[in-house]
């Protein structure tokens, strides 16, 4: 399944400062690379949570991405749970994202989430994708 990222992604505000102040995407500027999508939440506060997307060429595996960010998450009293990984393909020559595949640890994210978030931080390319394919 593929979408274009004239599409545009529903803005989410945040009651609780905690999960305002983390980052929903950090990924590299370019390249092919891991990635993977944690859900963060308060344990004070059940009812709010936020997705966010890591991803880097400096994980080997995709829970080295985990461990590079988990502490930024907890250190702000917050809980945080992978619930898969994948792969992007960065190209911003081409204004272009590609998201796929899974994650060995983890399973495969729910793309369309991702692709969600990537439409937030990306608004000027013209291709943001996603599939279920390769890995």
């Amino acid at each position: 399944m593929a979408s274009r990222s004239s599409q545009t992604a529903s803005a989410t505000s945040y009651k609780n400062p905690k999960l305002r102040d983390i980052p929903e995407v950090e990924i590299d500027k370019n390249g092919k690379f891991k990635y993977i999508l944690i859900k963060v939440h308060d344990p004070d506060v059940d009812r709010e949570f936020k997705h966010i997307v890591r991803g880097t060429s400096k994980a080997s595996i995709h829970e080295e991405i985990f461990d590079m960010c988990v502490n930024q998450i907890e250190e702000k009293g917050l809980d945080c749970e992978v619930l898969g990984g994948g792969s992007i393909d960065h190209e911003p020559s081409k204004k272009a994202i590609k998201i796929y595949g899974y994650s060995k640890q983890y399973g495969q994210a729910d793309h369309s989430i991702a692709h969600s978030l990537l439409l937030k931080k990306f608004k000027d390319y013209d291709h943001v994708t996603w599939n279920n394919d390769g890995y």
